[in-house]
Order: C-alpha cells, then sequence, then structure tokens
C-alpha cells in the first residue's frame, strides 16, 4: 500500500496515540519509546502519524530542511533559495547502519570524479526538524546509540574526519519500538526518551474483531476506506496545529508545579528530567484540550507515560512500572 494506514482508524492503544500527538504538539518532550508484543501496532502508528502531521516550510534545496536561507550551511552549495512546503520529515534509521551513513560522510563520487572534497549528507541532516523512527530500538548496536545521545543532548551533528569538519543541526523526535522479549535498552539512551508506553494486544474480542474488521478494509478496498478516515485525519490534524499555537499561552500554575516536583520526589525519579518532562507533557495536553493551564487531571493523565521508564528497579515489586506510578499517583495526588 502507497498510503499509510489512518492514524484516526488504529483501534484502541489510546495511550500510545495521545504520547505521539503531545510530541507532534510539543517536540522539546524528547520522542516517544513504544514497547510491546509483536503485530500490536507500533510500526503502524508510527507510519500513520508522519501522514498525519502538518507540512513544515523549508528552503527548496536545503539538505536540513532549514526555515530561513540564512540557516542554510555552507556547505549545501547553490540551491533554489526560495520557501516550500514539504510533509514533516520521517526518517527509518534501520538496524545495521553505518556510522557514515548516519551522520554523513564524504562524497566518494565527487571526490574521485571532479576532484572535489564534499559532504555527503546523512540520516541526521534528514531528520532536521522532523521525526527520526528506529524499529527494534533494543537491538541498536553500541556505537550508534552513543552517536545518537551525543546528537540528542547537543542539537547538532558533528563530522569530523577525512579532512571534513561539519557541523549542522540535527534537531528531531526521537521515536523507537521495541519487543522487550528480545532486549533491553541501555539505561542512557532510555532516559533520553520523553515518553514511554506499554502496548499490548486487545483482550476484548469485539476490539480484536474491529482491528481485523478495519485492516481488512484497508487491504480489500483501500480507496474507500482511506475516504472514510481522512476527514478524521483532517481533524486532528487541525487540532494539532491549534495547539501548537495554544501552547505558548499555556500558563503553569503553582500548585501544578508542586504537584509535579512531589510526584517525582515519591517515585524516587533520578534527577530532574523527569519533572522536566512531565510538565512538558501535561503543559501540551492542556493544549490538545483547549485549557489555559495544565491541572491536577492533567498531570494524572500523562503521569505514567513520562515517568513509567524512569524509576529504579524494584525486584521485590511484580507490578509493572506503570502501576507503580499509578499508585503513587493516587497517593500523592489524591
Amino acid at each position: 500500500m502507497t498510503t499509510p494506514f489512518p492514524f484516526s482508524a488504529i483501534v484502541g492503544q489510546d495511550e500510545m496515540k495521545l504520547a505521539m500527538i503531545l510530541t507532534a504538539i510539543d517536540p522539546g518532550i524528547g520522542g516517544v519509546l513504544v514497547f510491546g508484543d509483536r503485530g500490536t501496532g507500533k510500526s503502524t502508528a508510527v507510519r500513520a502519524l508522519a501522514a498525519l502531521l502538518p507540512e513544515i516550510t523549508v528552503i527548496d534545496g536545503c539538505p536540513v530542511n532549514s526555515a530561513r536561507a540564512e540557516d542554510v550551511p555552507d556547505w549545501a552549495g547553490e540551491i533554489a533559495g526560495h520557501k516550500v512546503s514539504r510533509p514533516t520529515p520521517v526518517v527509518d534509521l534501520p538496524l545495521g547502519v553505518t556510522e557514515d551513513r548516519v551522520t554523513g560522510a564524504l562524497d566518494i563520487e565527487r571526490a574521485l570524479t571532479r576532484g572535489e572534497k564534499a559532504f555527503q549528507p546523512g540520516l541526521l541532516a534528514r531528520a532536521n526538524r522532523g521525526y527520526l523512527y528506529i524499529d527494534e530500538v533494543n537491538l541498536l548496536e553500541d556505537h550508534i546509540v552513543d552517536l545518537l545521545l551525543d546528537v540528542a543532548q547537543s542539537g547538532q551533528n558533528v563530522v569530523e574526519r577525512e579532512g571534513l569538519s561539519i557541523r549542522h543541526p540535527a534537531r528531531f523526535v526521537l521515536v523507537g519500538s521495541g519487543n522487550p522479549e528480545e532486549g533491553e535498552l541501555r539505561p542512557q539512551l532510555l532516559d533520553r526518551f520523553g515518553l514511554s508506553v506499554e502496548v499490548a494486544s486487545p483482550t476484548n474480542i469485539e476490539e480484536r474483531i474491529e482491528v481485523i474488521r478495519r485492516r481488512d478494509a484497508y487491504e480489500t478496498d483501500n480507496a474507500a476506506f482511506m475516504l472514510r478516515w481522512q476527514a478524521e485525519d483532517a481533524t486532528i490534524r487541525e487540532q494539532i496545529v491549534a495547539a501548537r499555537k495554544a501552547l505558548a499561552e499555556v500558563v503553569v500554575p503553582e500548585e501544578t508545579l508542586r504537584d509535579v516536583a512531589e510526584l517525582c520526589l515519591a517515585l524516587g525519579s533520578d534527577g530532574l528530567r523527569g519533572e522536566l518532562t512531565l510538565l512538558k507533557a501535561a503543559r501540551a495536553y492542556a493544549a490538545w484540550q483547549g485549557e489555559g493551564a495544565p491541572k491536577t487531571a492533567h498531570v494524572r493523565a500523562v503521569a505514567a507515560t513520562s515517568l513509567r521508564h524512569r524509576l529504579r528497579r524494584d525486584p521485590l515489586d511484580e507490578a509493572g512500572s506503570g502501576a507503580r506510578v499509578g499508585r503513587v499517583v493516587e497517593e500523592v495526588l489524591g
């Protein structure tokens, strides 16, 4: 199929869909990690989100999707220079990818044919101002993980080799998916994801039937199916655009700051990244709901998604991390 499955047609998985919408409203939240069983719609949701996102304005021909002509890097050479609208980039980072493919490297063809030392941009350049998606992120090689950690921290991709000295912006929302049975994620990378979601196969028979019905319609009568859901996706897109505009006007009250700090303190989450992420997620959720300020209800709604992957392991607690967050939320926020 050339058209991704519609985002609005995904059955259930409400926490996953909300997490992705929140990062579309505020990319500063820091990305989404989706862990769960095979065949639960993880990759489908990411590709559906890509088709749903509003377009961005870029300088035509700029390899890093710059919004202004003055931000186009010198190494890009001669480009058209006028502004055009393009789909928000969503770039796949495959397992086994080489470092050169990720960061960019010397353009061998130009070096051999013209004798010129030119830079061939990599996946990080293409993903700037968009999304970088890693399926089976827990199987990613360690040296690529280290590279992504450096870039995620700085927002810049720096290439210093083969006589090249290149620097360009690389700000993207990192989306990773994986199956926990195939291995755990390194703590350093786990902490870089703003939100974390656990998905499972539906246990309700009616929900499973609806999943089958919609998927079958998508594959056997694609045109009619897409037409059926286009309006729903358009509505979500308009809501995302409106929430982005409203986000700057959302005011965080003192009591919400206190809720966030008390909750993270009670959970014993390391550092302050948990508080900052929870605050951003609650603020984006308030904007999504058309509220002018995040309240306790907004903090409760996004607490597990923001904090479950930041908890220290408790070998004596057999409940999942999401359940632990839920218990503490009830104790602290009532």
